[in-house]
């Protein structure tokens, strides 16, 4: 066993120690000239050495320490240490200079420089003015004055910063990071490791983030890669061959959306893909069934996700086994240590399912939550913020194996923009052609039809009084598998099962597209209008939620559905989306009359092709950061401050306006003094742990706040106080983005 740990240097630090010494040894020597009695030497040659000296050693220690901020946590980690060290060096020094300079005064006033005009002696140099620390009391551990930046945008980093004054020795790991008790070595641990506060704006760049800056992402124009990495997975063989038979469509995406906007100098970031629900722990098959008639809307979202990260240029890697996670994550698979990993972290983002979440949780044990700002949850149906919040989930009596979280709420990634407390992911509407079934889409002629939309035989049950108006109209074709048709009226024409070629060409000829209620929000309207289909969506009066409708039991929202699909309803609309009570013939009969007597190009918004995704994911990835505080995106500039009334949601106000309710900006309306430039006076104010707040009782002027963060939410209604909602306005097919997001 070594004796002793030698000290390590940096080279900057081990520089200040050699010119201190070198400092020393000089005034040492000329202690040891004057102590030989060079009394012929004048006083004013003896004082120019001395200066000289003192010129010399300040002059190398200055440019040994040009970029060195003063102050007590100049590096990377904090070295308090080595200050008191040069404390007693440089302290030693001042007494050295003190002695030298008595004894030049006496040559003075003994004899050589007996002439000179100037008597009075020199005084010892001091450290500075008032408020600095002596060297007795940086032995002693006191600490500098540390000077803290605003911390808006911060929410939680006074809390955190308390946190630590109590808990900082609660694991040697906080001292190990450099955290001694001071304030600012808490603040260098909470914005520069874990992220909660803003860097202090003296402090050096980590080399580590510099060599991060110069890592950039360049876009991909080819596939070959990730075909290799695919081609390991039997699991990813349906998405494979998705990713295959649109391959040339994406290419052509990147290209274009470069053309568009700028991709450079972008940071190429390492993140890891889970796919929980293809793992064989998960039990579900879906891989093995995808060939077979099984659900494929995840499939969907996470072949088109995988794409995107790939083309933008990103370090991708794939996961879809617990030893497969083991093995990307086993630098912290073990850590038991209150504070993350030193070094470099192991990734900047994570997509995951639900089902994932879990085996990521349980893999990583306490280090879980130095990545859970990292993660983003695919999350079909969404999770509201009171399903999230674990203790308020449980207060409601809310039972579902889904929520329980406590992520910020637009960590959930969903299908459709249906829940703006979460973020739009979204997927592509594949068009299923090359370029010579495209040219001849052209010499398609609409014929006087409609297909129902509906693959299984139960979805038409008690329909036959819809169904019956419709063939009034025009001829009624179907996709039914062939194994039952018991509920098919016997003038359908069933095509079975098509693939997806030969539905597109269906679709080309028909002219309406005809819900029957369910499924709730697939893909297939989309396909339908992007190739010139009207379609006729079934309202919902009562709206449909967990409340009333079995399929939404245990779901973690309680979003209602106001028709087969909200996204067509609200989104699209007429002449392409017509939303209709299948109930009231009239309107039924009404709509199909409109519908053949105009004429439907094909629609396709903008945010369902691979160049709208790609846009969408981008901004996400460059934009969005729960790691650091709230980062203000969207711009501030965006945000439209809207008022609901009692039992009405900040989702519905904004809606009823054209606009989008933005839970990034409750924060921003969460003070009497913010409010007040919205013209919202509060004569009193209280706090509440609610998802109804912030509100105001106009009555009283009496405003309620949010007193937890994780609470802010667009979907509660208070009952009798008016909702204060952020709001903003969004691109035309791209709802997920704001007009001055990009």
């Amino acid at each position: 066993m070594a004796l002793f740990t030698p000290w390590k240097l940096s080279s900057q630090k081990l520089g200040f120690f050699l010119v201190t010494f070198g400092f020393i040894w000089g005034m040492m020597l000329l202690h040891f000239t004057i102590q030989q009695g060079t009394q012929h030497e004048s006083s004013s040659v003896l004082r120019e050495q001395i200066l000289d000296l003192s010129k010399q050693y300040i002059k190398a220690l200055a440019e040994e320490n040009r970029n060195v901020m003063d102050g007590p946590y100049v590096g990377t980690m904090t070295a308090y240490d080595l200050k008191k060290t040069l404390a007693v060096l440089l302290d030693n020094i001042l007494q050295r200079i003190g002695k030298l300079e008595s004894k030049v005064d006496n040559l003075v006033i003994n004899g050589t420089g007996a002439n000179s005009t100037n008597s009075s002696t020199t005084a010892i140099p001091s450290t500075g003015a008032g408020e600095k620390l002596n060297v007795a009391d940086i032995i002693n551990g006191a600490q500098e004055h540390c000077e803290l930046p605003p911390m808006d945008g911060y929410p939680h980093c006074e809390a955190k910063t308390k946190w630590m004054k109590d808990m900082w020795r609660s694991d040697v790991c906080y001292s190990n990071y450099g955290v001694d008790g001071s304030t600012c070595s808490f603040f260098i641990y909470l914005s520069e490791v874990e992220n909660w506060c803003p860097r202090l704006p003296w402090r050096a760049v980590n080399s580590n983030e510099e060599a991060d800056r110069k890592n950039l992402a360049e876009i991909q124009t080819d596939f070959e890669d990730l075909y290799k990495v695919m081609a390991k997975h039997e699991e990813f063989r349906w998405m494979t061959l998705r990713i295959r038979r649109m391959d040339d469509t994406w290419i052509e995406a990147i290209k274009s959306l470069a053309e568009k906007q700028n991709l450079e100098k972008r940071k190429r970031k390492k993140i890891l893909i889970h796919l929980g629900l293809l793992t064989k722990e998960s039990g579900f098959k879906i891989a093995e069934n995808a060939f077979s008639g099984g659900p494929l809307g995840e499939l969907v979202q996470w072949s088109d996700l995988i794409t995107s990260l790939y083309l933008l240029g990103h370090d991708v890697r794939i996961s879809a086994s617990i030893a497969e996670l083991k093995e990307i994550m086993k630098k912290v698979v073990g850590n038991r240590s209150g504070c993350p990993t030193q070094g470099d972290k192991v990734v900047a983002l994570i997509y995951i399912d639900i089902v994932g979440l879990s085996q990521f949780k349980k893999t990583l044990g306490p280090s879980w939550v130095h990545y859970q700002c990292m993660l983003r949850v695919l999350d079909s149906f969404g999770t509201e913020p009171e399903f999230n919040h674990a203790h308020y989930a449980q207060s409601k009596g809310h039972k579902t194996p889904w929520g329980k979280w406590n992520l910020n709420p637009q960590q959930f990634y969903t299908m459709f923009p249906h829940t703006p407390d979460n973020s739009f992911l979204g997927f592509v509407v594949e068009q299923h052609l090359n370029a010579s079934d495209i040219r001849h889409m052209n010499d398609i002629k609409r014929q006087n039809q409609s297909l129902v939309y509906g693959k299984v035989d139960n979805f038409w049950k008690d329909k036959n009084t819809y169904l019956d108006i419709i063939h009034t109209y025009m001829e009624v074709h179907g996709t039914v598998h062939e194994k039952g048709t018991i509920y098919l009226p016997n003038y359908v024409q069933n095509h079975g099962i098509l693939s997806g070629r030969d539905l597109q060409f269906l679709l080309r000829e028909t002219k309406l597209f005809v819900g029957l209620g369910f499924p709730y929000e697939g893909p297939a309207p989309l396909e339908a209008i992007a190739n010139g289909c009207a379609f006729l969506n079934p309202k919902f009066n009562p709206p449909k939620s967990s409340r009333n409708t079995d399929f939404f039991k245990g779901k973690p929202t309680l979003r209602e559905l106001t028709s087969q699909h909200p996204y067509a309803e609200v989104y699209i609309g007429k002449p392409h989306v017509w939303t209709v009570d299948i109930n009231n013939r009239d309107e039924v009969e009404k709509a199909v009359k409109e519908i053949l007597n105009q004429k439907n190009e094909p629609y396709l918004p903008y945010e369902f092709t691979c160049e709208g995704m790609l846009q969408r994911v981008n901004a996400f990835i460059e934009k969005q950061d729960f790691c650091h505080g709230q980062v203000m995106w969207p711009p501030l500039s965006a945000m439209q401050v809207k008022f609901a009334e009692p039992g009405k949601s900040c989702k519905q106000v904004c809606q009823e306006e054209h606009l989008i309710c933005e839970p990034s900006y409750f924060q921003h309306l969460n003070k009497d003094t913010d409010l007040a430039k919205f013209g919202v006076q509060c004569q009193s104010t209280e706090t509440a742990n609610d998802i109804v707040v912030p509100s105001i009782d106009e009555k009283k002027n009496h405003c309620v706040l949010q007193g937890d963060l994780l609470l802010f939410s667009c979907a509660g209604s208070h009952s009798n106080h008016k909702r204060i909602c952020p709001c903003r306005d969004y691109m035309k097919g791209q709802v997920a983005l704001c007009k001055d997001c990009l």
